[in-house]
């Protein structure tokens, strides 16, 4: 209740206290759920978290006193002094994980559950994009759009040697960022699209990796026993998120490659999709591992198929929305 209320908050907030105040509740609600676990890798996890959430919030804090300073009122939308809007920005993309402030971000998601790690993956990102939502006109593109290029090439180089499911979800995360924060400078309606896709694929890769049981590449390698229809659409899903067509990750960044070209930055557009290939190649290598080789014989993978796996209702409409939705853009363009 404290996480969504203190979302909500931030969202419905022109203060920039309130806005604050709503940032420090979603942080303090969510520590308990991340050191639920009682191990020391959680403990790790949420001082870290919690250590890098103050920090950017009190950025926050001294970024809107000083815009009160110097303007006189603490309202979001009218944030206009360059000082304040590059401030306001680092503290943002330091909330986000994104680059060069993202080393904080792997580390706390492999120290929690896939639940919690799904949690701080999707719903804790409205908070802080929200505020990038309302300032967005007043914000310097130049910084978003480097922060953004250099969170594609991270995200992408970052995953290629993680062995552990966590971990390259969160690179995947920084990557996914990297475009949502270029969308920014382009369109909100594109901002909004990108971020709705980014959650539904990040979603499904989560409860799809909680229904296996699988924590490792290696568990992945052992799961198709359990469920081969579920594996067989967990590899579509992988190569959605990478962005490949005909499928539903393909569609924001045909919008946002289109756009960087009709705007003359076709230069930067060949640079973020070359950036996005590293991705593309550790989503593949999820997806060879899972369907197209031969694990170990070992007991336990040779008894999992006894075990009855337990679906939750909301992954079968997920992935149907991970993965089909492309022919609906034609719609959004007209």
């Amino acid at each position: 209740m404290g996480l969504s209320t203190s979302t909500i908050l931030t969202m419905s907030s022109h203060h920039w206290l309130l806005a604050w105040l709503g940032l420090e509740l979603n942080t303090l609600s969510v520590l308990p759920i991340i050191i639920k676990l009682h191990h020391p890798r959680a403990t790790e996890a949420t001082t870290k978290y919690f250590l890098i959430q103050a920090a950017a919030a009190a950025l926050i804090l001294f970024a809107s006193t000083l815009n009160a300073w110097q303007t006189g009122h603490w309202s979001i939308t009218n944030t206009t002094s360059p000082t304040t809007t590059t401030m306001i920005t680092i503290a943002i993309m330091l909330k986000l994980g994104l680059t060069p402030m993202h080393a904080w971000y792997p580390e706390v998601l492999q120290g929690t559950t896939m639940s919690t790690a799904l949690i701080l993956s999707t719903w804790q990102k409205i908070a802080p994009l929200t505020l990038l939502y309302l300032t967005g006109h007043h914000l310097p593109n130049n910084l978003l759009i480097l922060l953004g290029t250099a969170s594609i090439i991270v995200g992408g180089w970052g995953g290629l040697n993680q062995t552990q499911t966590r971990k390259i979800m969160a690179f995947s995360s920084i990557a996914h960022m990297g475009w949502l924060i270029i969308s920014l400078t382009i369109s909100l309606n594109i901002t909004t699209m990108t971020l709705l896709i980014y959650m539904m694929t990040t979603t499904t890769m989560f409860i799809s990796f909680n229904t296996l049981t699988s924590k490792t590449l290696m568990d992945l390698g052992t799961a198709w026993p359990q469920s081969p229809l579920l594996i067989t659409t967990l590899l579509l899903a992988l190569v959605s998120m990478g962005g490949l067509p005909p499928l539903t990750g393909f569609a924001p960044k045909w919008f946002i490659l289109t756009h960087l070209c009709h705007q003359k930055l076709v230069l930067l557009s060949i640079t973020i999709a070359l950036a996005s290939l590293p991705s593309l190649f550790f989503y593949v290598r999820m997806g060879y591992l899972t369907t197209l080789t031969t694990p170990p014989g070992t007991t336990n993978s040779q008894h999992k198929w006894r075990h009855k796996t337990h679906f939750p209702e909301i992954l079968t409409p997920i992935m149907m929305m991970a993965t089909l939705l492309l022919p609906l853009t034609p719609m959004l363009i007209t």
